[in-house]
């Protein structure tokens, strides 16, 4: 378990800040680690999830461009350990553009052994580019080959995380001397690709403003009202259109 502290530090050094000139933005998510998984709607899992005491994590700011290679260095492992399956559910979308900022991911990952104890780092790669660590698992138990040993891991995105596709990357570890021992990605399945995603702070719903009209004195200042009011609305439809078709851009030039 000691080990797990010092290779999670170590695995988030190796995020990259911004370029100069670029704007830093610091990464916040906020983490359940193996909670019962939710099997209803994402609304039912919305409700769920946010009942349940969650950890903020910080990182720095998004690696955008470079090389993606293996974040932890190992290219290859035994054959040991292997991951059975992974899936992913997508949750909160409050703007209904389709990008979202919750990640429900299940994995299952298997021995050899009769027991192991394992943890994992999760990252996720933004268009292609660089694994940037978003999620460190605890340490937990894998039993042989058996499907009883599933891992949930349940994250929201805060911050630092711009509207646009991701892929997922999970990587094994020992809980004892933190050896690599197996990874599972886009390349493996296709559950882990391609994700639309965004932060919270990127999804900006269009909110119904009261419109409130007094009968009582003060007309002018009453009319005076009602047009800031009516500006507001104006504003806000016109930034969240705007949001849509740039959103819609992106989704056009992917398939492109």
């Amino acid at each position: 378990m000691l080990f797990l502290s010092a290779v999670s530090t170590e695995l988030w050094a190796l995020d990259v800040t911004a370029t100069a000139g670029d704007t830093v933005e610091i990464r916040i998510s906020r983490s359940l680690r193996n909670p019962e998984r939710e099997q209803g709607s994402p609304e039912r899992k919305r409700e769920k999830y946010s009942k349940l005491e969650k950890s903020d994590d910080s990182y720095k700011a998004l690696s955008l461009s470079g090389a993606r290679s293996s974040p932890s260095g190992q290219q290859s492992a035994g054959n040991d350990f292997w991951f059975y399956t992974a899936d992913v559910v997508l949750f909160n979308d409050d703007d209904f553009d389709g990008f979202y900022w919750g990640i429900d991911l299940l994995f299952d990952a298997d021995t050899y052994y009769d027991d192991a104890d394992v943890f994992a780092v999760v990252y996720l790669s933004y268009e292609g580019g660089p694994w940037n660590e978003y999620a460190v698992t605890d340490s937990f138990q894998l039993f042989g080959a058996s499907s009883d040993d599933e891992y949930v891991l349940v994250t929201e995105l805060v911050s630092g995380y711009p509207t646009g596709y991701y892929d997922v990357l999970i990587e094994l570890f020992d809980s004892y001397d933190g050896e690599f021992l197996a990874s599972y990605g886009p390349e493996d399945t296709s559950e882990l690709s391609f994700l639309p995603l965004e932060d919270s702070n990127r999804d900006d719903p269009h909110f119904d403003h009261p419109v409130v009209i007094s009968h009582g004195g003060g007309g002018a200042t009453s009319w005076w009202m009602i047009s800031l009011m009516l500006l507001l609305l104006l504003g806000t439809s016109l930034r969240n259109n705007r949001k849509r078709q740039q959103k819609a851009q992106i989704r056009r030039s992917k398939f492109n």
